[in-house]
């Protein structure tokens, strides 16, 4: 992963973008040598929320699981009649 210096980011910022454009590597920006934040292509960005999505469907998912909330099958249909019709 590229390291810039917010400063850098300032200065340079076309020349950093088209970098990440380009490599499609995201870059870690620091303040007075500390992470501060990270710089992402914008696909990138949409596909990991988008997984993000899925994995927090999944854990409501097994959560539900765990206290008990499920269905059986014929509950399942009884209750979606309305719109399997």
């Amino acid at each position: 992963m590229k390291t810039e210096l917010v400063t850098s980011l300032k200065r340079q910022a076309t020349k950093i973008l088209a970098d990440l454009h380009a490599t499609k590597e995201p870059v870690l920006i620091t303040e007075h040598g500390q992470p501060s934040a990270y710089l992402v292509d914008v696909e990138d960005y949409e596909m990991m929320q988008e997984r993000m999505r899925l994995l927090e469907g999944i854990a409501r998912g097994e959560r539900a699981i765990l206290d008990g909330r499920v269905y059986s099958e014929s509950e399942a249909e009884e209750k979606m009649a309305k719109w399997l019709k």
